[in-house]
């Protein structure tokens, strides 16, 4: 896009050209009312409030762009006019229980009446009946309802549910007078608003969908209201604690909401979550997995003394993820001074993959982020369940479908009715596990640049063409010319008389011939049906921007270190920006930390993992330790990202800094080692206190800082080893979880209740012998579970999920590395 310069106001301001007014004008801190509209989906045009006068003419500001050199006037005594009319449509029949509306203190229907001056009410109607109703894990209200449809919107262009869409209200018309009297686009919007409220695109009763909430999130009234906030505090009684998510790897910017429990217990609670929706979407665990806190009445010194004998016994400390820098820098310097192995499994194959990958793209991170994705409008996505994986992934990806027009292939074992809902421009391909090295050799053949690919590369993928000739039919058209009589005046005799003449005619004739076609073995190797490279080449048309989403599949896959060599190729020699999906929560963080070890020794500390001796944030250790939510530190996302996060609740118990200190490091508080974070891995000597954590009005992220990407040595070798067509036989299982659970801290949080299981897809149980709740013995030569049967309609086909979430199941016992295993699996 060009940079232009346009006129609001009589204030020059520079945008892009083709920028949506709105967006220029809140970039540049330049206020136009807008109820419908969401920054990063498209315009709805719903409320017409955003009415503004450009080079003359009156636009909408949410859908009308931006051009070289436009001159706009925000408001006139018309707009004024028009923009009062609206508010006293959206005022009619609204109820009046603002002292106990949810939203009160934050209503923008409330924010709006008093901007626009709304102090009579010149229009009325019959109102009908409009019950509340519950959907689960939200309450709407459609008295309470503008019809705004900013959950329509979000749930469709960005979250990818489709679950909510306007439905007819059975109201009376309005009173043809009004069509006269009133503002043109009062009317326009009080005819479109009286005819209906909200409902469900699945004609249930209750929501069908992956359960975050945006649609909550988003309602600028009580319309729709989180279930378990409802009636539980006014919003003006209620602290927000800056922080950042400690779930998945998208690291989203949060507010935990705080307040005390009750008048007769002081202690603070976390009531709810919030998000900058404008800028950044959550997930189910995000908004309601939030009271994972660890409850701690005192420090237990007993337990303490203990620890610290233990750490003087143990050679190994084992770990996982959810951890922030901070506390991976002092088990990084504990190892260092005292010699502990750090064994961290999915971190270290994070970390092995990224130094594979380093070795031929000559830096030590992938080169973008989930922005990108959000920009692309060709997507790729490999080796990643992306609903559960990291939803913000997902929402990238269906964002760069619905708003930015795009196409584009999701390649998984793992059929997902999501992600297939995202629409047609989407290709899913379920090719079988262990075919991940094909599927990058096949996007290196379709989109690389092959004047540029090693050469043996390149004879390497040309080994999968041939020839093949094939008869097709055609239709053509052929002239056929024939004599027919006709009656002509002989102008001579005056007598009418018959002459022969020749008359043509094209006829339609279908012909057959043989062709020579090309066959590329990759397609039929990944799974690819007969249609593939049809709607690849429809999808593709007009696309320029490029997007490629690589996920945990690929990380511990037997063959990881090919695959990372090949996403480097693919990135360095293609049009696709990368990204790379961190495991879990910190698991980027962990891998430019620390120096991870392979194996155990003989004596394990376990730090939120089994250990000799365990200290836990889950409650469930020798140790207590605190909870992300009850910490400061940092936290590094997927966008590579260094993020700040605060302590919503309070922690009375021991942490890891007092056990270091103790063993004879010298800080204060953890924080104080935020500056001390690797420059070598990309960090900043940044202290704690110095980071933000906020979006600005254009939407730039002003959080933390960004990691420098640091250039690493290379010796030129670009080779890639030829894949083996191996295949895993019998019923395959993956290790995955549900959506909404990530491990052990969402499963703690009160609102996310999830069964714990063998989960299998409807489709499956009702050809199979199984059905929901049987219990089943799952068994392999790694070892065996029984477990409980749990039907899921998140997931298809007949891959069964075992999750990770419920600590009582130790599902990694069934798998060697790769997330895909075989196994047996019998009723008990």
């Amino acid at each position: 896009m060009n940079e232009i310069t346009i006129n609001i106001d009589g204030k020059e301001v520079k945008t892009q050209e083709g920028e949506y007014i709105l967006n220029a004008a809140r970039a540049n801190n330049i206020f136009i009312p807008a109820i419908c509209y969401l920054t990063r989906c498209s315009p709805t045009l719903a409320c017409r409030i955003c009415l503004v006068e450009a080079d003359g003419k009156q636009v909408y500001a949410c859908n009308a762009k931006a051009k070289e050199g436009m001159q706009i006037t925000t408001t006139t005594p018309t707009i004024a006019t028009e923009r009062r009319a609206i508010m006293e449509v959206y005022d009619v029949n609204h109820p009046l229980q603002c002292g106990v509306c949810d939203q009160s203190g934050e209503c923008e229907l409330q924010n709006y009446t008093l901007e626009m001056g709304v102090d009579s009410q010149s229009y009325a109607i019959k109102d009908v009946a409009r019950e509340a109703k519950d959907w689960g894990h939200i309450h709407y209200d459609p008295g309470l309802c503008i019809v705004c449809e900013r959950c329509v919107t979000v749930c469709k262009d960005m979250i990818g549910d489709n679950s909510l869409k306007t439905v007819a209200r059975g109201s009376d018309a309005i009173d043809a007078e009004y069509k006269e009297s009133m503002p043109k686009d009062a009317y326009s919007m009080w005819n479109k608003l009286n005819k209906s409220i909200i409902g469900l695109t699945s004609g249930e009763e209750m929501l069908d969908c992956t359960s975050c909430g945006e649609c909550a999130a988003v309602c600028p009234v009580g319309a729709l209201v989180d279930t378990g906030f409802m009636y539980t505090s006014n919003a003006w009684e209620l602290k927000q604690i800056p922080a950042t998510c400690g779930h998945c790897s998208a690291g989203c910017q949060i507010s935990y909401d705080v307040k005390h429990t009750s008048i007769e217990n002081p202690e603070e609670k976390i009531y709810r979550v919030m998000n900058e929706w404008n800028y950044v979407s959550l997930c189910g665990a995000g908004r309601y997995g939030f009271d994972y806190q660890n409850k701690v009445a005192a420090k237990d010194a007993a337990a303490f003394a203990k620890a610290l004998e233990a750490f003087k016994k143990a050679d190994t400390i084992a770990f996982t993820s959810t951890i922030t820098n901070e506390e991976a820098y002092l088990l990084q310097a504990m190892k260092e001074k005292f010699g502990y192995k750090l064994v961290n499994k999915e971190a270290k194959a994070f970390q092995t993959f990224l130094q594979n990958y380093s070795e031929i793209s000559g830096t030590k991170l992938y080169g973008s982020d989930l922005k990108k994705v959000h920009e692309a409008n060709f997507v790729i996505s490999v080796g990643a369940a992306l609903k559960s994986d990291n939803p913000n992934a997902r929402y990238a990806l269906n964002n760069s479908m619905t708003v930015n027009k795009g196409a584009g292939i999701y390649f998984h074992p793992v059929s997902d009715p999501v992600i297939e809902g995202m629409g047609k421009s989407l290709i899913s391909v379920n090719h079988a596990p262990l075919k991940e090295e094909a599927v990058l050799y096949l996007i290196l053949d379709l989109f690389a640049d092959k004047t540029k690919l090693p050469s043996s590369v390149v004879s390497y993928l040309a080994s999968f063409h041939s020839e093949k000739t094939i008869t097709v039919e055609e239709t053509i058209k052929e002239k056929v010319v024939e004599k027919v009589l006709v009656k002509k005046l002989n102008e001579e005799t005056g007598v009418e008389e018959e002459v022969e003449e020749e008359k043509s005619t094209m006829v339609s004739k279908k012909v057959s011939k043989e062709v020579q076609v090309d066959v590329n073995r990759l397609l039929e190797i990944v799974g690819a049906d007969d249609k593939f490279m049809e709607a690849l080449e429809k999808n593709l048309a007009k696309k320029e921007s490029f997007a490629l989403m690589v996920g945990p599949d690929l990380y511990t896959h037997p063959h990881a270190k090919n695959l990372a060599r090949l996403v480097a190729l693919i990135e360095k020699y293609s049009a696709f920006d990368l990204v790379m999906i961190p495991s879990l929560t910190n698991t980027l963080g962990v891998a430019l930390i620390c120096e991870l070890d392979d194996a155990k020794g003989s004596y394990t500390i376990g730090y939120n993992t089994k250990g000799d001796f365990t200290v836990s944030a889950l409650g469930d250790g020798d140790l207590d330790m605190p909870a992300i939510n009850q910490q400061e530190g940092t936290l590094t996302s997927i966008n590579k990202r260094v993020n700040p996060t605060n302590a919503a609740i309070g922690y009375n118990g021991y942490e890891l800094n007092d056990i270091a200190n103790a063993l004879g490091f010298d800080a204060k508080h953890v924080i104080e080692y935020t500056q001390k974070l690797p420059l070598a891995a990309g960090f900043k000597a940044e202290k704690f206190d110095d980071l933000p954590n906020r979006y600005e009005n254009d939407g730039t992220e002003v959080r933390g800082y960004v990691l420098q990407n640091v250039s690493v040595a290379t010796n030129g070798n670009e080779e890639v080893a030829a894949f083996e067509e191996k295949a895993l036989e019998g019923s395959l299982i993956y290790l995955a979880n549900p959506v909404r659970q990530f491990n052990e801290f969402t499963a703690k949080a009160t609102l996310l209740k999830e069964k714990a299981g063998l989960y299998m897809s409807e489709a499956f149980l009702s050809t199979s012998d199984f059905k929901e709740g049987d219990s089943v013995r799952v068994k392999n030569d790694n070892g065996e579970l029984t477990l409980q049967i749990v039907s899921d309609n998140k997931i298809s086909g007949a891959i069964a999920i075992l999750p990770t979430f419920d600590s009582k199941i130790n599902s990694e016992a069934l798998f060697s590395s790769y997330r895909f295993a075989t196994a047996s699996i019998q009723k008990v």
